[in-house]
Parts: C-alpha cells; sequence; structure tokens
C-alpha cells in the first residue's frame, strides 16, 4: 500500500506574476516545475507548514491569503494530498536553495512549462481566474 504524503504548495504572487520552481534533478519527480513548498510536519497547519517551507526553501518571507485547491495524486513514490495557496511575497526575494531553477510568469505562461501533475488543478484555477490571484 502506498504512504500518503501531505504538502503545500506556495502561489507566490508580485507585480502581476506568479513565482515557479523547478524540482532538482537528484529528487523526486525531477526537473518538473512545481508551486514551492513541502510537507506538512505534525502539530502545523497547513498555513504554518507553508510559512515554515517557504523560508526554508526560498529564504522569503510569505503571507497566506487563501486556499486555491485540493488535489490527490498518485505517484510510483506514494499518495500526495496537495493543497495550494494564493500567498503574497513579504519579505525578501526567493533564493535557490533546493530547486534547480524559477521563472515568474504570467497566469498566461504557465502552461509553457512541463509542470509535476499533481500541480496542473492549480494551473488551470489560476490561470481560468487570473484576476482573482494578481
Amino acid at each position: 500500500m502506498k504512504k500518503d504524503i501531505y504538502v503545500t504548495g506556495a502561489v507566490i504572487v508580485k507585480d502581476g506574476e506568479i513565482f515557479c520552481a523547478q524540482r532538482n534533478e537528484n529528487g523526486s519527480l525531477p526537473l518538473l516545475w512545481e508551486f514551492p513548498g513541502g510537507k506538512i510536519e505534525d502539530q502545523e497547519t497547513k498555513e504554518e507548514s507553508l510559512i515554515r517551507e517557504i523560508k526554508e526553501e526560498l529564504d522569503c518571507t510569505i503571507e497566506v491569503i487563501e486556499e486555491i485547491e485540493h488535489t490527490i495524486y498518485e505517484y510510483s513514490f506514494g499518495i500526495v494530498h496537495l493543497t495550494t495557496f494564493h500567498c503574497k511575497l513579504l519579505e525578501g526575494q526567493p533564493k535557490l536553495l533546493e530547486h534547480q531553477d524559477s521563472k515568474w510568469l504570467k497566469p498566461d505562461e504557465l502552461h509553457t512549462l512541463k509542470w509535476a501533475p499533481a500541480d496542473i488543478p492549480t494551473i488551470e484555477k489560476v490561470i481560468n481566474n487570473a484576476r482573482r490571484y494578481l
């Protein structure tokens, strides 16, 4: 039986663009793009987890505004339960401490990247409701 993995992802918005991060080539889902975030630790809310993960992975501070999507996707390594949130960059600029690459894209450009499958429902929702998230 596959393990359930609970994670969060940040749709970080700044100046009408969204931060996209490319996964490292040596980890799971190599070189796929994602909304940065990570595993929810015991005793953490989803929002607390996301703020902590963005500080650890990108060395910046975000404000979590609202939930966008919850997706369940079965990968070979486990069943990922991904909750994505609309976020605002409060302090600092994202630094690539764990990711291979990054881009700031307008919502209608998101489809140009090869995304991790669990992130795709969020992309569709952001594109279809771009005014709400910018």
